[in-house]
């Protein structure tokens, strides 16, 4: 039975559930919302660090509804955020869970990220490491 009537809606439904359900699988969470909020916070993040040309070839490899909150917010002419180092993108994610004390931000990114690699087509992967500072870029 379809949830919405439409195949790609209920397609991009269920495969942001497949993404939700990994990180929750991989941070031991059961919390969805809370998954929710961590791929939302480090797709933010990353968004807000990759040139306008890098944001749209990434967002063509997520799911539309991902796609959707990937660019929720965003500025294109704001600029890159041009921060060099790991911490840094860590410090952005954990402001996201500052109500959070059991969070550990530094697991929520390399989580988040970790399910970005297994859905997306791995060259939009390399291509990302090429693009970030190669502190930021071990994260993936």
């Amino acid at each position: 039975m379809s949830a919405t009537g439409l195949k790609s809606f209920d397609s991009t439904l269920q495969t942001t559930n497949i993404w939700l359900d990994d990180i929750m699988d991989d941070l031991g969470w059961d919390d969805r919302h809370k998954a929710y909020h961590a791929l939302r916070a480090v797709l933010h993040t990353l968004r807000n660090r990759l040139p306008v040309d890098e944001v749209a070839q990434l967002a063509a490899q997520l799911p539309m509804l991902i796609r959707g909150f990937f660019y929720e917010g965003w500025r294109p002419g704001a600029g890159v955020v041009r921060e060099r180092r790991q911490e840094q993108f860590i410090a952005h994610v954990s402001e996201a869970f500052a109500l959070d004390l059991e969070a550990d931000p530094e697991q929520i990114c390399r989580s988040v990220l970790k399910v970005l690699g297994r859905h997306v087509d791995v060259g939009a992967i390399d291509h990302l490491r090429r693009v970030l500072p190669p502190e930021m870029a071990d994260l993936l």
